[in-house]
C-alpha cells in the first residue's frame, strides 16, 4: 500500500489543473461504482487524477489512485487492495486501466461485483482504455456501475483547450432552428474557419497540449495497441491475421468513404466473408471506424456496413497523410460529433446522411448546393469553407458545438 501512496502522490503532484475537460461536472462522483470507458488518448486518466486532486490533498489518505498495470497488482488483488483501503479509513478507490489488469482474464468485473457487494460505504471508480475489455465485463456491472463514455475533444472544446476560446454547447435542434445567432457569437470572439482547418487535421486528441512533434506518432500508436494486443487478447482474433487487420484499416484509410464489398474484401484478404464482417464491427466498437447502415435497426450480427469512415479526421491525416481526401475528412468529422448524441444512418437513398429518421444532411464545400436534396423536407447542407448561414446552407464548423 505504501508503494502505491507514494505513486498516487507523485502523479498527482505531476498532475495540471490549468484547462480540465467539462466532463468533470457532467459525471455523477456520488455514485458507489463508476465505469468510465473511451478511446485510448482521450484525456481519461488525466481526469481522474484532476478529480482526485480537486478533492483530496496529497497526502490524504483517503482517496487512493493507481493502475491496473502497475507491478503491484501481480501479487494483490483488486478485492484485497479494497479490503487494505477501506479498513485503514480509505472512501474512494480509482483504479485506471481495468482492462490491463490479470491479461487474458476477466476477473476485474467479477471483482468490481465482489467490492460492490462487500465494502457499500467505498466509492469505487474504474476506467479503461479501450472499449472492447471494457465491453467484456458488463454483464457483471450492467445493474450496478453509472457508466460514461469520453470522447475526444470536439471542436467547440478544442478552442478552449487550444486558443482559450469558451463557448457554450448547442442543441443540434438550436444550431438548425438559430444558426445566426451561434455564428455572430463565435465570429466576434475569433475567424472560426482556419481554426476548424486546424482542428480536422490536429485538434481531437488533448495530448496536442503535450507537443506537435509527436502527435500524429501517438496516433498510430494507439491504433496499433488495438490492433496487435487487444484484438488477439479480448477478441480472439487469430495472431496471424493481425497484419490483415492493418493492412485493412491502412487501405480503409486511403480510400474512404469506403463503400464495402464483403466478399471482394474476404477473397483478398485470404478470410472468411464472416469474419471480415466481425473484424469491421471489433475496429467499430474500438473508435478506430465508424460504421454506417442505411437501416441501423435492421442490422443484424452479420450484417455489413454500408459505408465505412475512420472514427475521426486526425485518424486520416495520422495513418495516410498523403492521400487525405479533404471531403472525407469532413464527413468523419461530421459523423463523429452527430453520433455523439444522435443516430446517424448513410443516406442511400438522398444526402450524404440520415440523423435521427429525421433530417437529411449534405456535406461539402462552399459550392455544394441543393441538387442532390432538392424538395426533401428537414434537409441541410452543412457547408466548410462556409462563412455564415444562408437558409438551410450552415457552416460545417458548427457541428462541433454539439458537445
Amino acid at each position: 500500500m505504501d508503494t502505491l501512496f507514494r505513486k498516487h502522490d507523485r502523479l498527482l503532484a505531476n498532475t495540471s489543473m490549468d484547462i480540465v475537460r467539462e466532463q468533470m461536472d457532467q459525471i455523477h462522483w456520488n455514485a458507489q461504482i463508476i465505469s468510465i470507458m473511451g478511446p485510448k488518448g482521450v484525456g481519461k486518466s488525466t481526469l481522474l487524477r484532476q478529480y482526485v486532486k480537486r478533492n483530496y490533498q496529497i497526502g490524504d489518505r483517503r482517496a487512493l489512485y493507481c493502475s491496473a498495470d502497475s507491478v503491484d497488482f501481480s501479487t494483490l488483488s483488486l478485492v484485497e487492495l479494497a479490503e487494505q483501503f477501506f479498513i485503514n479509513g480509505g472512501e474512494l478507490l480509482v483504479v485506471d486501466e481495468i482492462h490491463k489488469y490479470k491479461p487474458g482474464t476477466s476477473n476485474w468485473s467479477k471483482e468490481v461485483k465482489e467490492i460492490y457487494e462487500l465494502f457499500p460505504k467505498l466509492k469505487l471508480i474504474v476506467s479503461g482504455s479501450s472499449l472492447l475489455k471494457l465491453k467484456e465485463g458488463d454483464a457483471d456491472l450492467s445493474r450496478r456501475a453509472i457508466k460514461y463514455t469520453m470522447p475526444g475533444l470536439s471542436f467547440r472544446e478544442a478552442l478552449r483547450f487550444y486558443h482559450g476560446l469558451d463557448f457554450p454547447k448547442w442543441t443540434l435542434e438550436e444550431i438548425l432552428t438559430h444558426p445566426v445567432d451561434l455564428w455572430e457569437m463565435v465570429s466576434s470572439k475569433c475567424k472560426p474557419i482556419p481554426l476548424f482547418k486546424e482542428y480536422l487535421a490536429k485538434g481531437y486528441y488533448p495530448f496536442l497540449l503535450e507537443g506537435e512533434g509527436e502527435y500524429f506518432t501517438r496516433i498510430e500508436q494507439v491504433v496499433n495497441y488495438i490492433i496487435e494486443t487487444e484484438l488477439p487478447q479480448i477478441c480472439k482474433v487469430d495472431v496471424v491475421n493481425i497484419r490483415k487487420v492493418q493492412a485493412l484499416v491502412k487501405l480503409i484509410a486511403e480510400e474512404v468513404p469506403f463503400e464495402v464489398n464483403a466478399n471482394k474484401l474476404a477473397g483478398s484478404m485470404e478470410i472468411g466473408r464472416d469474419t471480415v464482417v466481425e473484424y469491421l464491427k471489433y475496429l467499430g466498437d474500438a473508435k478506430i471506424l465508424n460504421l454506417l447502415y442505411s437501416d441501423k435497426k435492421k442490422t443484424g450480427k452479420l450484417s455489413k456496413p454500408d459505408k465505412v469512415y475512420l472514427e475521426n479526421p486526425n485518424l486520416l491525416y495520422a495513418i495516410a497523410p498523403d492521400k487525405v481526401e479533404i471531403g472525407t475528412a469532413r464527413e468523419s468529422f461530421a459523423i463523429n460529433s452527430l453520433s455523439e448524441s444522435h443516430l446517424v444512418e448513410y443516406g442511400k437513398a438522398q444526402g450524404d446522411f440520415k440523423i435521427d429518421s429525421k433530417y437529411t444532411f449534405e456535406i461539402g464545400g462552399r459550392s455544394k448546393d441543393f441538387s442532390q436534396i432538392a424538395g426533401l423536407p428537414d434537409s441541410y447542407i452543412f457547408a466548410d469553407d462556409w462563412d455564415m448561414p444562408d437558409g438551410a446552407k450552415l457552416p460545417l464548423w458548427m457541428l462541433g458545438f454539439l458537445y
